[in-house]
């Protein structure tokens, strides 16, 4: 094929490489549906497979967190929830005497507590007598007794924090906040951070005696999975810290929170946020950050608030230490769906908040990271699709694979080493679909040059050779060019008088079961068929496949065509048909190969003075007695043959003699008398070049009587006596003009 049709594929292949890696970048920056949300989910999936594959086999234990676990033994133990008030304040009475840091409530207690004691003081006001002194002792019992007086007086003992929900519900607001954000910096144009407009808080009374409040809300993603949670919301025109950054700011005596912000636009969006001077942790513009899960449930320090309340616990473990106060019982539904696990407690949510906030460790996304991706999926992409085309299928695959292995395994190392979440799902998706395409691609051109080399040599090659060139087609064409190879040519002697024997039938028979062996036999030495005239058959090596072997697989396969046409003549023998002999000619040298002819039949074959002299070649083996007469290229080609020198011969044609020979046999077959029968042949031979013709004749005439069946001996004497009488020049060369083809 031409090389610029040949080129064609490749070209393609690279602009269709170079408009899937565009098509990536529009994957990876477009908002439009759904193409987004398929992105945002898959990327999702590869963000949680990443996150669990970076997870410890072991938690490393968290010294600073405690969760007081209202679990099922608690629930067992203390009966249902919600419990009274008083037992509440027993808890952080309990708490405070075991030495904790910072109590912080998982639970939002918007109602006043509704009990006996409620009961007692509403039938005190209906029946006692206000001016009776009985009235007073009665109500300063009911005070006594009050729950929510008596958890008001603990959270005033200590540092404690008290959740609180803010949501987007159409219904009222209940109970009070606490003081928004102790925030250092600009906040008045934020604009990215989310806005919530309604509350439900704890009681006033609660509220003003614990003093420090923060949201407990969370924003899953939307498959429904937390993985982020935002540290700051708006409320009402002013921010709110969540209870992890609340408790952690508590924790560390912080009296502001940090916040570093950007201009974008007409407004600003979120950087950093900082509980200390030598601290930053990353936002994404919304101050939302990724949750740092430590492992699956129960990767935190957790003590039963039965065990608690029964004082079958160590002090030590509670003293200096921040306690969560949550639930982790199923029968109060306070569990998410995490990456980590599927049912994973919402106070564990909150305990790796503050792990990660007194660490000032998050994973983060910065912001160039959707930049970065655009540059892999083009800077990526644009050299695959430059490279892949010119590659087999293996190479593609494992160059493929080289660079995609490079991305995920660099991706996971920014996320191991330095927490950087970046996405990897469409990098990802746009490399195997360059890799894809050139597989496929490569796959139907492969077969599409299959065909079209089956289709240009299937008729002149070998299956096998086709195969092999198949592998590389690229290397194959049909277009001419000069290359050193070896012709041969082949045809029935007195093919004239068996055709006439024959019907028309009966010859094309005979012709089809010659063809047939002799085919198979070039075919098997590697020889390409370049035609059939009518009995003559003509077969090259070296094209369209280097062959560096050419003349010695055609010398090869001239034997064996010899061999099967003696199995031929025997059976055809026994057949009653014609009896047939063959002669071949081989010649080597540079000589034209190319599909050629007209724009109405081309043929794939070879032209030039050495195809010529094949075929001169061929003619003389009838002359002189042999089957089978190769020249002196041939001979030099392939030495490891036994020759038998035939003559120094000028044929039709050519005005430089040549040296004819006949291969014998395989130099490993060559036997002592065949060894000695040649040297004799070869010195007689020399002597009739130098004109010592009583020698010659002698020589000939012994070796006549030895091989009485060979031609070669009886012409060599003719050829003598005709020069006795001759007056021969002084440059006489022992060249024989053939005029016969």
């Amino acid at each position: 094929m031409p090389a610029a049709l040949h080129r064609s594929p490749r070209v393609a292949a690279i602009l269709a490489g170079l408009l899937l890696a565009l098509i990536g970048t529009w994957v990876e920056t477009t908002g439009r549906e759904p193409v987004s949300t398929l992105r945002e989910r898959l990327e999702y999936l590869s963000y949680d497979l990443r996150l669990n594959l970076g997870l410890p086999a072991a938690p490393a234990a968290n010294d600073t967190i405690l969760i007081l676990d209202i679990d099922e033994q608690s629930l067992q133990q203390e009966g249902r929830w919600p419990w009274p008030r008083q037992r509440l304040a027993q808890v952080v009475d309990s708490l405070r005497d075991a030495g904790a840091a910072v109590v912080a409530f998982d639970l939002v207690m918007s109602e006043p507590e509704r009990s006996e004691v409620d009961t007692l003081k509403a039938l005190i006001a209906q029946q006692a007598d206000p001016a009776a002194g009985r009235y007073e002792a009665l109500l300063a019992l009911a005070r006594a007794r009050d729950g929510d007086r008596r958890l008001a007086r603990a959270l005033t003992g200590m540092d404690t924090v008290l959740g609180y929900v803010l949501h987007t519900a159409r219904a009222d607001s209940s109970g009070i906040l606490p003081a928004p954000a102790p925030l250092a910096g600009e906040t008045d144009a934020l604009f990215a951070v989310p806005e919530l407009p309604t509350h439900t808080a704890n009681l006033p009374l609660l509220q003003q005696a614990a003093g420090h409040g923060g949201f407990i809300t969370v924003m899953p993603d939307a498959d429904g999975v937390i993985r982020r949670v935002p540290l700051l919301v708006r409320h009402q025109g002013e921010l709110y810290p969540s209870l992890a950054l609340e408790t952690a700011r508590v924790y560390l005596f912080a009296r502001q929170i940090g916040i570093d912000t950007a201009e974008v636009g007409n407004g600003q969006v979120v950087e950093y946020l900082s509980l200390a001077r030598d601290q930053r942790i990353h936002t994404d513009a919304g101050a939302q950050v990724l949750v740092p899960y430590t492992g699956p449930a129960g990767s935190f320090d957790h003590l039963s608030a039965a065990d608690l309340l029964a004082g079958d616990f160590d002090p030590a473990r509670v003293e200096n230490r921040i306690v969560l106060v949550g639930a982790t019982a199923l029968a109060l539904a306070d569990v998410k769906p995490t990456p980590v696990q599927n049912v994973y407690p919402g106070v564990e949510i909150h305990a790796s908040i503050i792990a990660g906030l007194l660490a000032g460790d998050f994973p983060y996304q910065p912001d160039w990271a959707s930049g970065a991706n655009v540059f892999i999926i083009i800077g990526v992409g644009s050299l695959l699709a430059l490279l892949l085309p010119f590659l087999g299928p293996v190479w593609i695959l494992l160059l493929s694979a080289l660079v995609l292995s490079g991305f995920i395994a660099g991706n996971f190392w920014l996320w191991t080493e330095h927490r950087l979440a970046l996405a990897t799902t469409t990098p990802t998706l746009a490399i195997a679909a360059i890799m894809l395409f050139n597989l496929s691609y490569g796959f139907l051109g492969e077969a599409r040059r299959r065909r079209q080399l089956k289709g240009m040599f299937g008729q002149y090659v070998p299956p096998q050779l086709v195969e092999e060139m198949s592998r590389n087609p690229g290397q194959y064409h049909a277009e001419g060019e000069s290359r050193e190879m070896s012709v041969l040519f082949a045809d029935i002697r007195n093919f004239t008088t068996i055709s006439e024997s024959l019907g028309a039938g009966e010859l094309k028979d005979l012709l089809n079961r010659f063809f047939t062996p002799m085919t198979e036999t070039i075919f098997h030495h590697r020889g390409t068929i370049d035609k059939y005239v009518g009995d003559m058959i003509m077969a090259f090596w070296g094209a369209p496949l280097h062959d560096a072997r050419h003349a010695g697989h055609a010398i090869e396969g001239a034997l064996g065509m010899l061999a099967a046409a003696d199995r031929l003549r025997e059976q055809f023998l026994a057949e009653g048909l014609p009896e047939i002999n063959i002669g071949i000619g081989i010649n080597s040298g540079v000589m034209n190969v190319g599909d050629m002819g007209s724009q109405y039949r081309r043929a794939y074959t070879v032209l030039g003075d050495a195809v010529n002299l094949a075929s001169r070649l061929e003619g003389v083996t009838k002359y002189y007695g042999v089957r089978l007469v190769v020249g002196e290229r041939t001979r030099e080609l392939a030495p490891g043959f036994v020759y038998r020198t035939l003559d120094r011969v000028r044929v039709k044609g050519k005005r430089q003699g040549v040296t004819v020979y006949e291969p014998l046999c395989a130099q490993t077959e060559l036997t002592p008398a065949m060894s000695d029968w040649l040297q004799r042949h070869d010195a007689t031979l020399a002597a009739f070049w130098n004109q010592d013709w009583d020698a010659a004749d002698r020589g000939f005439r012994e070796l006549a009587a030895e091989r009485p069946g060979d031609r070669l001996y009886k012409l060599y004497l003719e050829r003598i006596d005709q020069l006795r009488r001759r007056e021969l020049p002084p440059d006489w060369d022992g060249v024989f003009e053939r005029r016969e083809k």
